[in-house]
């Protein structure tokens, strides 16, 4: 009987100390391919009004990993990317970014879209250490105050500017009558497209602010259309401009209008249909001109979602490149992730990318080409008429 016990429990101890060896080894594979891939945060507008630009970046930056992986990752190591959405709305970006910065497998992120997102994120990246990189965020200050924020993607005095020498240049309007979102975005395209403006002797006729629950402009409209303007300029996103340009056609409002990157989404000639013929648009990318790669981009890019990238999708697979490349020349270390970064700051140390080379200035500003882009038939083409480039 004692044998009998004996053997029994050699049998259990057997059975225990192989199910502890098996739970080990899958413990180890486990952790070992989690702990294998390089972690890429990426923070955007994945629900709420700006869900289109969502939808774009997030496809961008899954071209920019699929690409890196397939060609064999970082040194054997794959690419992971965490999508987190901010819904365009500040409170939740800075949510967001507590979430990324504080998971220590996050060694960077490609984000905030909104400016007003990346300003309130950007303390939390500073204090927890860790690169933003926006491939949206426009507003003049959104880098000022943190090396740790950076964009690839230029300013919104820059774009402002641009637009007012484009209306007044090329256009040869003199007469302008302004919409503008009432946000960090919206506001400080319009200053800097109001001081560029009045610069050139241009004459601002009518200004009226809305919010991004408004969808009924038919009163700011008439006041528009008894002041006479020769212009609208648009300075918010793309579902508000698509209802002020039908609104303003079912008035008999038939001068152009023009608008700043925020209105670059297919979903403004979903909305605003036949409305919205011939509106321009400034933005910092466009397929048909596209920089190094750009060709072979928007083919994959094309043959995978069965429609042209945008400038966000471009821009975000820009990004997730420049922190990959950072990745492979310094490792991981998020601090040394950062000061690479900031070495970026000639066209020979710069990211040569689908939408031009990215190079940093000491606040983590870039400048980028302004491209010009119109709406015929339907689809968005470049303007006949480009800035000229130096």
């Amino acid at each position: 009987m004692l044998y009998q016990e004996v053997v029994r429990l050699n049998r259990i101890l057997v059975i225990v100390l192989i199910s502890i060896l098996v739970l080990s080894l899958t413990l180890i594979t486990t952790c070992g391919k989690k702990g294998n891939e390089i972690v890429i945060g990426v923070a955007g507008p994945f629900t709420g009004d700006g869900a289109q630009f969502g939808d774009m970046i997030r496809k961008g930056a899954t071209m920019m990993m699929e690409k890196v992986n397939s060609e064999g990752g970082i040194d054997g190591r794959m690419i992971k990317l965490v999508f987190e959405d901010d819904k365009g709305d500040p409170r939740e970006a800075a949510l967001v970014a507590q979430k990324l910065a504080s998971d220590p497998e996050v060694v960077a992120v490609v984000g905030h879209f909104n400016s007003s997102c990346s300003k309130a994120a950007k303390p939390i990246y500073k204090q927890m250490r860790i690169v933003e990189l926006s491939p949206g965020s426009t507003n003049k200050d959104v880098c000022i105050g943190s090396e740790w924020t950076f964009r690839d993607v230029y300013r919104d005095d820059f774009q402002g500017y641009a637009i007012a020498d484009y209306i007044h240049d090329i256009l040869g309007k003199k007469r302008v009558a302004i919409f503008y979102d009432n946000d960090d975005y919206g506001r400080g395209l319009m200053e800097f497209f109001v001081e560029r403006a009045k610069e050139l002797g241009m004459e601002i006729v009518r200004m009226e602010a809305y919010t991004r629950d408004t969808q009924e402009f038919t009163p700011q409209l008439t006041n528009i259309k008894k002041e006479n303007p020769e212009i609208i300029f648009i300075s918010g996103l793309y579902t508000q401009a698509a209802m002020i340009c039908a609104q303003a056609r079912r008035l008999g409002i038939d001068i152009p209008f023009m608008g700043g990157d925020g209105l670059m989404s297919s979903d403004l000639i979903k909305i605003g249909g036949d409305a919205v013929e011939g509106i321009v648009i400034t933005c910092p990318f466009i397929p048909e001109m596209a920089g190094e790669g750009g060709e072979e981009f928007v083919s994959a890019f094309e043959k995978k979602y069965g429609e042209p990238p945008d400038a966000w999708a471009a821009l975000t697979y820009d990004a997730v490149g420049i922190i990959v490349k950072a990745i492979k020349e310094v490792g991981t270390d998020r601090e040394k992730i950062k000061d690479y970064l900031a070495t970026m700051t000639t066209t020979e140390k710069g990211y040569k990318g689908v939408t031009g080379t990215t190079v940093f200035d000491e606040n983590g500003d870039c400048i980028k080409p302004l491209f010009v882009a119109t709406v015929v038939n339907g689809e968005f083409i470049p303007a006949e008429k480009q800035f000229e480039t130096e």
